[in-house]
């Protein structure tokens, strides 16, 4: 499982962040593709996150200089918070070998990589009940269809739900049918 989870972040490493750029100009071996990919926008977290820096960012304008100052920084204070929300939007991305949440500029842990070979089933909905309670790894997006995936672990079954954008491809890529 080391194996693949090392073959897992030499693919990803090589290809962007922005996966349909194609591989990194610095790659000297063409990798090969991604099976399948998708942005995962920053979770509940992040958004507070950057309202809490707008909120401050106005606040302390605000004081100092009164509210025609906090409006005239209005249009940067906007700016910064969906930066800041845009930097903590990941990807799940699925190899040849593994699949991964890479989150942008961090280079994917070898631990934190899903083996295909340890997948054991993709559910399109969520986890029956009769499944370990899963890990929630992606938030609710237009047009993404919530799938749930039971794996092996060190310490028995463990699961996880994510939304896709489709659950066929997603399930091809990772190795598995998907079932209903």
């Amino acid at each position: 499982m080391d194996r693949a989870r090392r073959q897992h972040v030499e693919q990803v490493s090589r290809h962007r962040f922005v996966a349909g750029w194609g591989p990194k100009r610095s790659a000297t071996v063409v990798p090969a593709p991604l099976r399948y990919w998708q942005y995962r926008p920053g979770g509940p977290l992040a958004a507070v996150l950057a309202l809490t820096v707008v909120a401050v960012w106005l606040a302390l304008f605000a004081w100092t200089g009164g509210w025609p100052a906090a409006r005239g920084e209005l249009p940067l204070a906007l700016a910064a918070g969906a930066a800041l929300y845009a930097l903590s939007t990941g990807r799940l991305t699925v190899s040849d070998s593994g699949m991964s949440f890479d989150v942008a500029g961090r280079r994917t842990d070898p631990a934190t990589v899903l083996p295909s070979a340890l997948v054991q089933e993709v559910r399109a909905g969520g986890a029956p009940p009769e499944w370990p309670r899963p890990a929630d790894r992606g938030g609710w997006w237009p047009g993404r269809t919530r799938v749930a995936v039971r794996y092996r672990a060190e310490d028995g079954a463990a699961a996880v739900t994510l939304r896709v954008r489709d659950p066929e491809a997603f399930a091809d890529a990772v190795g598995v049918p998907l079932s209903r």
